[in-house]
């Protein structure tokens, strides 16, 4: 009695809890977590929150105009988002990113966002290392970024060179083509002819052991003549 009064109030404690505190992703910074909130300010002076990106793949770009290694990969990361930024993604419509600069002179910044051709949003908060985005994320060393789907889930770390490519490969929605609607169209007649056959093999079973000429017998002899002549349409 004492485990069924028990199991019964872990039914009503667990259906008393909301369903989104059981399933709400933990704020956190590896993989499967969603990404804490960031607010600052573009060029312009508007601040830019990362969550109003959301519905988008976006990549979370820590670098600044006087790292040298990260000017160097910033023709990838223009070519990359050229390339996708239109894309549909498993959970994401588009590509962008929110680049995060950790620069002290907003002159330096915005040269730097002109001459790499920097066209997504850009935010700092110009306090150099000590970057309260840079601190949110325990960014000790620059280039450093986060990819985060539509839902703000952190799917990959620290992409470089080809691997932001491959990142977004690996979640792209691609277009079928006329030979993949091709391929399924053969291969669901190929599981029909297979599950016709079986229904067949079973029919055939079943008919050697009915009565001859009883009312199983005709009935499943129609239906046999219904398959065959269904083969015969392929």
């Amino acid at each position: 009695m004492k485990r069924i009064i028990l199991s019964i109030l872990t039914i009503a404690l667990l259906k008393s809890i909301p369903i989104n505190a059981q399933t709400e992703p933990t704020i956190g910074l590896n993989i499967g977590n969603k990404a804490p909130e960031l607010s600052f300010a573009t060029p312009e002076g508007a601040n830019v929150s990362l969550s109003s990106l959301k519905g988008k793949v976006v990549l979370i770009d820590f670098w600044s105009s006087w790292c040298s290694p990260c000017r160097a990969e910033n023709p990838n990361v223009v070519k990359t988002f050229n390339e996708y930024k239109d894309k549909n993604f498993k959970n994401g419509k588009g590509f962008t990113v929110y680049g995060v600069s950790l620069d002290r002179s907003k002159e330096s910044w915005e040269a730097a966002i002109k001459a790499d051709n920097l066209t997504w949003t850009q935010v700092s908060d110009l306090k150099y290392w000590n970057s309260e985005g840079a601190k949110l994320y325990q960014v000790r060393g620059i280039p450093s970024n986060f990819l985060i789907d539509g839902n703000g889930i952190i799917i990959e770390k620290n992409l470089r060179g080809a691997n932001l490519r491959e990142a977004l490969e690996k979640i792209i929605l691609k277009e079928k083509t006329v030979k993949d609607i091709d391929n399924e169209f053969d291969l669901t007649i190929e599981n029909y002819k297979k599950t016709l056959d079986l229904i067949l093999n079973d029919y055939n079973e079943k008919l050697k052991i009915v009565e001859p000429k009883s009312e199983d017998f005709n009935n499943i002899s129609k239906q046999i003549k219904k398959i065959e002549k269904l083969k015969k349409g392929f």
